[in-house]
Parts: C-alpha cells; sequence; structure tokens
C-alpha cells in the first residue's frame, strides 16, 4: 500500500517538473522538455497529456502552453505540501502512538 502511494508521489513530482518547465519555457514541444528535463520523451507525452486533460496546459501549434490554472496550482504548492506533510506526520504520530501501546501492553 504504501508504495503504491510513494509511486503516486513520484509521478506527481514528474507532472510538477514538466508544469514548471512549461511555465519557464513556453511555448514547448515534447521532445525540448524531454531534453531539458532528462526524462524519456514518452513520459513527457504522457504527462503532458494528464496535465492537458487536468487542465494545467493546453496544446498550441507551437507547443504546450500552461494555463492560468497552472500557475494558481504553483503559487499555492509550497502550502499544499505543508498541509500533506502535516497529514502524514499525523498518521505517523497515530502510528508511533500505537506502536507504544502495543509495547507497553505485552510487558
Amino acid at each position: 500500500m504504501i508504495q503504491k502511494l510513494m509511486n503516486e508521489v513520484e509521478l506527481v513530482a514528474r507532472h510538477l517538473e514538466v508544469i514548471r518547465a512549461v511555465l519557464d519555457n513556453q511555448p514547448i514541444g515534447i521532445l525540448k522538455l524531454s531534453e531539458i528535463l532528462k526524462i524519456p520523451s514518452h513520459r513527457v507525452r504522457y504527462s503532458l497529456k494528464v496535465l492537458e486533460q487536468s487542465g494545467y496546459i493546453r496544446a498550441s501549434p507551437a507547443g504546450a502552453v500552461a494555463t492560468e490554472k497552472a500557475a494558481e496550482l504553483i503559487g499555492s504548492l509550497n502550502e499544499d505540501l505543508d498541509s500533506l506533510i502535516r497529514l502524514i506526520e499525523s498518521v505517523k504520530a497515530r502510528q508511533d502512538e500505537a506502536g507504544r501501546d502495543g509495547k507497553n501492553e505485552r510487558d
């Protein structure tokens, strides 16, 4: 279960890298993104497809272009990541507490 979550986080991290690169270099094509990010073009293509379906980028004749939604996502990213970190720390704290309770019962 945790491995699946880790894989999803890695995929989201790649999508975020692509969004940032598009914002910094727009309009930009798949091959140039692949070169800049050092990610295989098939992975860049997949990320662009997901990001377009989610409304973060749009295709143009000159290449991928970021939408306002992408700028908003990047603008609030640190706050959103802080919230996610707090949630994970809360889960870990509950697990640590459950581990201590279980050890005390065995003693």
